[in-house]
């Protein structure tokens, strides 16, 4: 899908998109993906190599927290990489408990069907999210696996969390890169302008 000139960056969606975009998922599998992509913010290579345990407990509960491992996060600019772990707030949590694989006797979260004993690749998810897209008659926007990461963090900025609280959330190390997620929003801004010097 391509970016429809926005600077090489994916397009931010509204909660009723995403909402129509979740419906025409056809697995519990693929809902479960997108859950935790639109509930975290993290990227589809990091989602895709999650481990059972990173997610659920022994009897398939979630855990108060998410882990994402540094090892399968995306290096930071300076090759260094982190550990995330995003709080199972209460809409993530419900949709973790929603759509929880019927066994959590498995090592991988989301396994490969192809090779046995390995995670899916971000590209089979970005085939499933396409396929929603499509069939949610949204396929003209140029949506992208990372139109989740950056719909969750600006919504975040535009509900006035602190940025560097968000920072803190996303685990960027530069407010400079995590400032190009943030959508612009000119009504929004003509807003905030108009209740400052009204």
């Amino acid at each position: 899908m391509g970016k429809n000139c926005r600077n090489g960056q994916a397009e931010i969606l509204d909660d009723r998109e995403l909402d129509r975009i979740f419906r025409h998922l056809i697995s519990r599998e693929h809902k479960l993906f997108f859950t935790i992509a639109r509930y975290t913010g993290e990227r589809f290579g990091a989602i895709a190599q999650l481990r059972v345990s990173d997610v659920y407990d022994d009897h398939c509960k979630p855990l108060q927290e998410i882990t994402f491992p540094a090892s399968i996060r995306k290096a930071s600019p300076d090759g260094s990489r982190s550990t995330r772990q995003m709080i199972c707030y209460e809409r993530l949590a419900d949709g973790l408990a929603a759509q929880r694989p019927k066994s959590c006797d498995r090592f991988w979260l989301f396994p490969s069907s192809i090779k046995t004993g390995q995670p899916i690749t971000w590209s089979a998810a970005d085939k499933w999210l396409r396929a929603a897209v499509e069939r949610a008659g949204l396929d003209h926007r140029g949506i992208s696996g990372h139109s989740l990461r950056r719909s969750f963090i600006t919504k975040l900025y535009e509900s006035g969390m602190d940025i560097h609280a968000i920072q803190q959330i996303t685990g960027h190390k530069s407010i400079s890169v995590l400032q190009k997620y943030i959508g612009k929003n000119p009504a929004k801004l003509k807003e905030a302008l108009g209740a400052i010097f009204a």
